[in-house]
């Protein structure tokens, strides 16, 4: 059995968010749809680890945390998550990105266009 983490005494708002429109990040776990989200059934998977979306709008939820919609551009879907659940691929600490190296490279162009795909649009 997993331990649950809870941080009902944490007050998110208090600090500014920790995501920015536009910015892209990347889920750090499995999403499942807890009955929100219409048209899927419960328990459907609607992101997976390290799909990368969009913030596209930023909300509150019980006057303690935000919720970051993010919006996933590959699966179409649009799913509310907290900062927890995600990780900027945009504002990479300087220290993460020298630890990457050459690899940050790569990372960078996560969930980004690729060259053939612009050129194919109208």
């Amino acid at each position: 059995m997993t331990d649950i983490v809870r941080d009902d005494d944490v007050i998110e708002i208090a600090f500014p968010p920790r995501f920015a429109f536009g910015e892209r990040v990347a889920a750090r776990s499995v999403v499942r749809n807890d009955g929100t989200y219409t048209g899927k059934d419960i328990g459907d998977v609607l992101v997976h680890k390290g799909d990368v979306g969009y913030v596209v709008s930023i909300n509150t939820f019980l006057q303690q945390y935000y919720i970051y919609a993010v919006d996933f551009v590959e699966t179409g879907h649009r799913v509310g998550m907290r900062a927890r659940e995600l990780c900027t691929l945009d504002n990479l600490p300087d220290d993460v990105l020298a630890q990457l190296g050459e690899r940050a490279a790569a990372l960078g162009r996560l969930g980004l266009p690729h060259p053939e795909e612009e050129g194919a649009r109208p």
